[in-house]
């Protein structure tokens, strides 16, 4: 630690007291300073109520020290603050989101507008003027998930000019209620609710905090099935979503084969732990399923038999020329557009900006197995079927490996402990998205103050939002597919 910066790894914990808690214009300069190294990002960014106002809790991930850098800012109710977001966008969505929780202003920001708290009566959409001009509107319910999100699209023609997403209709208030809940089995149920299509990755950001805020450290059997359980759903979501990419373009034979390669994936999991989706699987400290030699035979094979109908059904739409069409240079985002939003995960990835939890601040059973992150230069949505693809292919590699060596289970359900009074902890993990963030903060009684949650998709709808730009109001199926990021992940 220096005199402003505390340095600490991910799944850590730390007394308050040892984080530097500086006046606003220092806290200001030194987060504009270091976002300005494009090796570092910011993890999170939040307020909670403290000395009778509230506390803003900077966390900026350095992806090449692999430290996450930990600084504060005590500031008084219904403060106005010089916005960082005016010179980080990156920041943008976090500032909003402080304002709209507690009331602090950020003057000079970009564009204040809801984060979650969408009142389309009292809502002003972003205008253009033009008499060739016309807008879209789709939602609020989405058609085919039914999730709320609102998108209003500006059109010249067929040509989108302009695309304004509004999320956050339904109020979920998981955060809330991870301190309103105060049975452990409570928490871990939200946490694994958060995003029901991540919920292995989420419910392991949650563990590996609860584990560090008490104190406890599981065993190799306990991180190596989260590991196991990471992969396989992030091959189960990349495969399903190849399947509904081919759907959107038309070529019903990839959307039929990569449909049923996702179905013995999730089958498997059900198999293991009771739940398609992985619920109930990853618990603090203890592994709640066993790992039989049964169910390790029983992968190996369900992993053969998918992997020749995968890379032959892949192959295929690498080189089939009516797909390719619909695939190449649509959808495009650069990769300075991608480091100016603060893109994390496969948004990132595409646009050659390597951030890759797994690898950059390891987790779980990941450091002993040296993730090289998969990483596309296209930035366009064959960018983002490509590296599905080869995350597949890397995610085989991994289970395998895992599967050489499984450790013996304890098969006995522990208690992580009581938390630590006065303590920060974060947890960072690499759902199929991107990265996940849990932080939380206890008081003096070693309850929680507040807890913070990040889903990658509260970075990246923007990215789907630059994506149309220039595409026909046709091209937008395939782009938002080409993401699929989650509406309730970021409806907190």
């Amino acid at each position: 630690m220096n005199n402003n910066i505390l340095h600490i790894k991910n799944g850590s914990c730390t007394s308050v007291t040892e984080i530097p808690v500086l006046g606003y214009g220092d806290f200001r300069q030194t987060a504009s300073r270091l976002l300005g190294d494009k090796a570092r990002h910011c993890v999170s960014y939040f307020a909670y109520p403290c000395n009778e106002g509230f506390r803003l809790m900077m966390c900026i991930a350095d992806d090449s020290a692999h430290d996450i850098l930990v600084f504060a800012c005590d500031v008084e109710k219904d403060a106005e603050l010089p916005s960082i977001a005016a010179e980080q966008l990156a920041l943008e969505r976090f500032e909003r989101e402080i304002h709209e929780n507690w009331g602090l202003g950020f003057t000079g920001h970009p564009w204040y507008k809801p984060v979650r708290d969408f009142m389309p009566d009292k809502y002003k959409f972003f205008e253009m003027a033009g008499e060739e001009l016309h807008e879209v509107g789709v939602g609020p319910v989405h058609a085919g998930v039914i999730e709320p999100g609102h998108f209003r699209f500006i059109c010249n023609g067929e040509d989108v000019l302009h695309l304004e997403i509004q999320l956050g209709w339904q109020h979920r208030g998981i955060e809330k209620l991870m301190l309103d809940k105060k049975r452990l089995i409570e928490r871990v149920l939200l946490a694994e609710s958060i995003a029901g299509d991540t919920s292995v990755s989420h419910s392991t950001a949650f563990a590996g905090l609860w584990e560090a805020l008490c104190g406890t450290v599981p065993g190799d059997d306990v991180l190596w099935a989260r590991t196991l359980a990471a992969e396989l759903e992030r091959m189960a979501n990349h495969t399903g979503d190849l399947g509904a990419i081919c759907g959107d373009v038309a070529y019903q034979l990839g959307a039929a084969v990569y449909g049923r390669l996702r179905t013995p994936i999730v089958n498997f999991s059900q198999r293991w732990c009771g739940n398609r989706l992985g619920k109930g699987n990853v618990r603090p400290s203890y592994a709640p399923y066993a790992f039989t030699e049964e169910l390790r035979r029983q992968l190996l094979q369900d992993l053969t038999a998918y992997e020749r109908d995968f890379l032959e059904m892949s192959d295929k739409i690498q080189h089939f020329p009516s797909v390719l069409s619909r695939l190449d240079r649509t959808g495009v985002v650069s990769r300075e557009q991608a480091e100016a939003i603060g893109a994390v995960g496969m948004a990132a990835k595409c646009t050659s900006v390597c951030r890759d939890i797994r690898a950059s601040h390891p987790y779980a059973a990941y450091p002993a197995l040296s993730i090289e992150p998969v990483v596309k230069d296209g930035g366009d949505v064959l960018a983002r079927t490509e590296l599905r693809i080869d995350e597949v292919k890397q995610s085989l590699a991994i289970v395998r490996v895992l599967l050489e060596n499984v450790p013996a289970f304890d098969g006995k359900m522990r208690s992580p402990g009581q938390p630590k009074a006065d303590s920060f902890a974060i947890s960072l993990t690499e759902g199929w998205r991107g990265e996940i963030c849990h932080c939380a903060v206890t008081g003096a009684d070693g309850e929680l103050l507040t807890y913070k949650i990040k889903d990658p998709s509260f970075h990246n709808w923007m990215a789907l939002a630059l994506a149309v730009r220039g595409n026909e109001i046709s091209d937008f199926p395939i782009c938002n597919k080409s993401f699929n990021l989650s509406y309730c992940g970021h409806d907190l």
